[in-house]
């Protein structure tokens, strides 16, 4: 697949951008021109702001299980841009899984893809795993993690999303557990294209987490920080998931 000329463009902003600082957004709605931190999903088109972007969480592939009626392990489909030429700083090379049981071909496909990454130049520090854990299947979770950690080459770090619930109704020891097994957690507040209604009610427990954490804003959506989020020792900022306009 060819290199779109619009990610030509916006892989050349992102080189000759100065960076900007993170900022937090109004609860009016989540203005991605005020964050440096973004997904970067199969099919949104570029926008100016990634000029700014110190951070991306690029989708590379997905694991399905098997076609219904079907036989066989799953597989992982290619999804996302081609690899560009980005020099400033750090990408994520993120996966949507369907499913936990993977074969022991799909790792090495994914290393396959990180590695033509860098050799582009691109500076890939790690692999994202988003999979909608519930909280009851967080210890099946935090297995197959610990699994892959200790299969993951140790140049590249762990990154994983969150469901609003696991800091409302999943003990904070439970997602504890996952310290020193993933570099970062990243709480998502949004589901499709708008923030869960009642986001706020699932907020307070999320402080109390003793591992590396951010928050997911959907661009455009509403977001207000609720007191004291900010000042945990482990908050590390806010990730937006980009949208067409």
């Amino acid at each position: 697949m060819r290199f779109p000329a619009r990610w030509a463009l916006a892989a050349a902003l992102l080189a000759t951008i100065p960076l900007v600082s993170t900022r937090l957004a109004a609860a009016a709605g989540v203005d991605a021109a005020a964050h440096d931190a973004f997904w970067l999903w199969a099919g949104v088109a570029p926008q100016p702001v990634l000029a700014r972007a110190r951070t991306l969480y690029i989708l590379q592939g997905q694991v399905d299980p098997p076609r219904r009626g079907g036989h066989g392990p799953a597989r992982i489909i290619a999804q996302g841009i081609a690899v560009p030429r980005l020099r400033q700083g750090e990408v994520w090379l993120a996966y949507r899984a369907h499913t936990l049981r993977w074969p022991a071909e799909i790792l090495p496909v994914i290393l396959s893809q990180a590695r033509r990454w860098r050799q582009a130049g691109n500076p890939v520090v790690g692999i994202q795993i988003d999979f909608d854990a519930r909280t009851r299947h967080l210890q099946d979770y935090a297995a197959f993690l610990r699994d892959l950690r200790a299969k993951l080459p140790a140049e590249y770090r762990l990154s994983i999303t969150g469901l609003m619930d696991w800091g409302s109704n999943a003990s904070p020891d439970a997602i504890n557990q996952l310290q020193g097994v993933v570099d970062e957690v990243v709480i998502q507040t949004y589901q499709g294209r708008h923030t869960i209604p009642n986001y706020r009610a699932y907020l307070p427990r999320i402080a109390r987490l003793t591992l590396p954490f951010k928050i997911g804003l959907v661009q455009h959506g509403e977001w207000e920080a609720p007191e004291g989020l900010e000042d945990s020792p482990w908050f590390r900022g806010y990730v937006v998931f980009l949208l067409d306009p």
